[in-house]
């Protein structure tokens, strides 16, 4: 079985197309059947009456607080990218700290 590099490329991109398509169809399928799974699962609720602490979705479940219930901070400062940083404790995002060890002031990233 002789082929050319050329060949084999060929094949390959259409591969890929046809993988490309493949996960777009598996996607459209996954959403569609995802929606029926809701509704059915809203139905479930609404037929048993049950409650967001029923299922232990609640973030006090069980008189306890959840550590992701926490509510985020504002952010204090914005990078030299746009991204932000709270000041909290903690280790320091990557661009404070070069900020800091190009002899930059943090006040002058300031929101």
């Amino acid at each position: 079985m002789a082929s050319t590099l050329a060949d084999i490329n060929s094949q390959i991109k259409k591969n890929e197309e046809h993988i490309a398509q493949l996960r777009k169809q598996a996607e459209e399928l996954r959403n569609h059947e995802r929606a029926g799974v809701i509704e059915e699962i809203r139905l479930k609720i609404a037929e048993f009456g049950l409650t967001a602490a029923d299922l232990k979705l609640s973030t006090r479940a069980a008189g306890k607080r959840s550590v992701s219930a926490a509510p985020a901070k504002a952010a204090k400062y914005r990078g030299p990218s746009g991204e932000t940083w709270s000041g909290g404790r903690g280790r320091k995002p990557r661009w404070v700290t070069e900020v800091l060890a190009a002899g930059k002031s943090l006040s002058d990233y300031e929101i």
